[in-house]
């Protein structure tokens, strides 16, 4: 098993949110203070390097205009980790490739990134949440399509060493592709693609690539791993080895089951505080038509419509009305002393079939930096010898 410490490097300092409609998109960024943001960046920096210094990986990920994600250019501060850090991988999950006009400008940054880091990039791709839509000046349609299309034209970019090739797609036409330099790691850097839902699996599968999914609990985790695996099997395929399959969840790891639960609580900010206006959340043609109906009839509480029921999948799933206790229940959430949470995540290995990566997002909105830092060395010290047992130990 790998660990990864995952910020949303959130601006916590919130006005009222009777006065707003909307976390994203709309909230005016006077709301920020500079001044604050250049401090709390430098914490979320320093909770990286401690995550390194612990023998934990580190994740970036990628959001714009919202106070939930300072973090609105991922490849910089990727870099930034390249030179900070000295063991950890580093991934970023993702770039949301269906939103970026340029798929080789991409290819270019994470290449640069991953010679900067002497060869720890993980890269990871994501469709782009519904959201940022509007922000972009991006369609809703076809991002699945174009998803894709980047993402091949991006692992041609970086496996093509023979000189410029051209591009002639449906979605991307480029000249002269020819990056340099190219990734430190050969063939290509390793390849991350998230899904949410099972029907989003196969073609993960089919590349070989790692899956990632998100808060989906023990039930929609092990459909969306199982249609993974099924998919290799139907194929012919040899059984995929753990490290293909990553779940992210909200971890908090305490001296005691009473500390962790009370640091747990502090992360549930990013579930209640992310207020999102409708005509943002279901832009038309994001998701099929009877989803984006269920969504508007029975709002996903953390504004995500991937998160929607699907085919054969029961009911919304509304994270904000749902105690910790549950969250705990459904393995949304992992939480209490070093003993139960390792409980806890043995639990949800079974169920899911395996899986070689937890993303843990153990910062949010106002916890302190001293919170967090107790709790990434508290797991390091104390749930990853646990763990190691049961899962395999990996070397960083």
């Amino acid at each position: 098993m790998q660990y990864w410490h995952f910020s949303e490097t959130a601006y916590p300092d919130l006005p009222d949110p009777a006065d707003y409609s909307s976390i994203r998109v709309t909230l005016p960024n006077g709301v920020i203070d500079p001044e604050r943001a250049a401090r709390l960046w430098d914490r979320y920096i320093r909770e990286w390097q401690v995550a390194d210094e612990c023998g934990l990986n580190v994740m970036v990920n990628e959001h714009h205009s919202t106070a939930t994600c300072m973090n609105s250019v991922a490849p910089v501060v990727a870099g930034v980790l390249a030179r900070v850090t000295s063991r950890a991988r580093i991934l970023l999950l993702g770039n949301p490739v269906a939103n970026r006009r340029d798929p080789v400008r991409i290819a270019e940054e994470m290449a640069l990134v991953d010679v900067l880091s002497h060869g720890r990039l993980e890269v990871g791709f994501v469709r782009g949440v519904p959201y940022e839509i509007a922000a972009t000046n991006t369609k809703p349609v076809r991002m699945t399509e174009r998803m894709w299309e980047a993402i091949e034209l991006i692992t041609r970019a970086w496996s093509t060493h023979d000189g410029p090739f051209s591009w002639e797609g449906e979605f991307f036409h480029h000249r002269q592709v020819n990056i340099w330099p190219r990734p430190y790691q050969q063939p290509t850097p390793p390849v991350w693609v998230t899904a949410v839902s099972p029907g989003s699996a196969a073609r993960i599968a089919d590349n070989d690539f790692t899956i990632g999914t998100f808060l989906t609990g023990l039930d929609g985790t092990r459909r969306v791993f199982s249609e993974y695996r099924d998919r290799l099997a139907a194929t012919g395929r040899p059984t995929a080895p753990d490290d293909r399959f990553a779940y992210a969840a909200l971890v908090y790891t305490g001296r005691t089951d009473s500390e962790g639960l009370d640091g747990a609580r502090k992360l549930l900010w990013y579930i209640h505080s992310n207020k999102v206006a409708t005509e943002f959340l279901y832009p038309p043609g994001y998701i099929p038509y009877q989803a984006r109906a269920a969504g508007l009839r029975a709002r996903s509480a953390i504004g995500d419509p991937a998160l929607l029921p699907g085919k054969g999948v029961p009911g919304p799933k509304d994270l904000a009305s749902m105690s910790l206790e549950e969250l705990i229940d459904q393995g949304i959430v992992f939480a209490g002393s070093p003993g139960t949470v390792a409980g806890q995540l043995e639990r949800f290995h079974d169920h899911v079939g395996g899986f070689g990566n937890l993303l843990l997002m153990g910062q949010a909105g106002h916890m302190t930096h001293d919170e967090t830092v107790r709790g990434l060395r508290t797991f390091a010290e104390d749930v990853v010898p646990r763990l190691d047992r049961v899962t395999g130990a990996v070397t960083v």
